[in-house]
């Protein structure tokens, strides 16, 4: 499984970002790329800024999903989301994707942090679980749009 934690796959990310534009459209799913963009900043708060967003967690959604935020698995196309990362209103693409890049040069910076705080849904994560997870999220919203 990639890692956001891994060199390649850092540089790789940052360039799929990079070739996203505002008139990049979407394969499936409600949001536009400028909301997509904020949206995946979300999660990198979590661990970044330890912000929990209200979620509580739920013994039988860690029972069920926690493994599959890491594993080689692929996030199914639709899948509901949380309400916390919903975004519905209007956002400036610049200033999204400008924000998206720093969050993710501010996470790999942790690559060598031994342990994180709990995720406020699924608990504690390995530093590699944390970048696995991280990476996996960023993959399904780029290729939702095409890079």
């Amino acid at each position: 499984m990639e890692s956001l934690f891994q060199a390649n796959t850092h540089i790789t990310i940052l360039k799929r970002l990079e070739s996203l534009s505002p008139s990049s459209t979407a394969s499936w799913g409600k949001m536009n790329v400028s909301q997509m963009l904020n949206h995946c900043q979300k999660p990198l708060e979590i661990p970044l800024y330890n912000r929990d967003f209200n979620l509580k967690s739920n013994f039988l959604i860690k029972l069920l999903f926690k493994k599959s935020m890491y594993d080689d698995s692929k996030i199914r196309k639709n899948l509901p989301t949380s309400k916390a990362f919903k975004i519905i209103e209007p956002k400036d693409f610049i200033t999204e994707k400008t924000q998206l890049k720093k969050l993710i040069e501010d996470f790999y910076e942790l690559r060598s942090k031994e342990s994180f705080q709990p995720h406020p849904v699924f608990g504690n994560f390995t530093t590699s679980q944390w970048g696995q997870m991280q990476y996996k999220h960023l993959d399904h919203h780029f290729t939702q749009f095409g890079v």
